[in-house]
């Protein structure tokens, strides 16, 4: 009897051997190497300096809402270009960028913006510098000594694919880079492939794609390293996780190995 059961157990580890080549290749395609989850590479150990990438001035588009806020020596004509939802606002500290397009002024599809007593201005085309100006001369004959200040309200990033938190994401400084924008998204994930994001970007009317190494360090020189405002960064997922180690059922693999095993003794020791 015994036998027979160790003859048993030998015939089965000789017909196992073509599964053992199959869970090497499991184990070996499901590693994330580290230069794959790397960025900024560089085989170079010293300090290296990068241009700083060309950063133009945002220029107006229809449909940019702007936050614009008005002060003169005259306060009682101030108030004409201001409501009282943007006193509330502030009084309880509650100016977020979300609440600021409440009391925002909309560029509308002409590139016009309507400014109560004013009228229409061109807006479209024009960096906020320029727009605060022209803005400014013409209040000249309505208000005494008016200070103009303008800020783009609509500055928002979105970050989707393999980072531990995709969404659509505000913010207010003048510059945001990618690796902010991924910052804001949690990072990209283990799975995520950084060799290869894809960066979406309306300009003139059109959507274009971008590839973006950030493995590489000269993509801190990029004129793609600074995001622009309703920018989309897209985290593809690399091949390994389809084969990933988290994800492929181990546990159902050795049940049904133990479960073979128990069939094969039955059926070869009842011979």
């Amino acid at each position: 009897m015994i036998l027979k059961e160790f003859q048993a157990l030998i015939s089965f580890f000789r017909d196992i051997k073509a599964i053992v080549p199959i869970l090497i290749f499991t184990c070996l395609t499901s590693c994330v190497t580290q230069r794959k989850v790397e960025y900024a590479q560089n085989d170079n150990k010293d300090t290296i300096a990068f241009d700083e990438a060309e950063f133009p001035d945002y220029k107006l588009k229809p449909n940019d809402e702007l936050y614009i806020q008005i002060n003169s020596l005259d306060e009682g004509a101030v108030n004409v270009f201001s409501t009282s939802s943007t006193q509330t606002f502030i009084n309880t500290g509650g100016l977020t960028p979300y609440s600021t397009s409440l009391i925002s002024y909309s560029i509308d599809k002409n590139g016009n913006l309507l400014l109560p007593v004013v009228g229409n201005i061109s807006a479209s085309g024009k960096t906020l510098a320029q727009f605060s100006l022209i803005l400014r001369d013409s209040l000249q004959h309505i208000l005494n000594q008016p200070i103009v200040s303008v800020k783009l309200v609509n500055r928002y990033v979105t970050v989707l694919g393999e980072v531990h938190s995709p969404g659509h994401f505000p913010y207010s400084q003048e510059k945001l880079t990618v690796y902010d924008a991924l910052g804001l998204a949690g990072d990209i994930g283990e799975y995520g492939d950084r060799n290869n994001v894809i960066l979406v970007r309306n300009e003139n009317g059109k959507n274009i794609r971008i590839n973006l190494d950030l493995t590489r360090s000269d993509i801190l020189s990029s004129n793609f390293y600074n995001l622009r405002p309703n920018d989309i960064v897209y985290v593809k997922p690399l091949r390994n996780k389809f084969w990933g180690m988290r994800e492929f059922p181990f546990d159902i693999l050795f049940s049904s190995i133990t479960t073979g095993l128990l069939i094969y003794n039955v059926i070869h020791l009842s011979r």
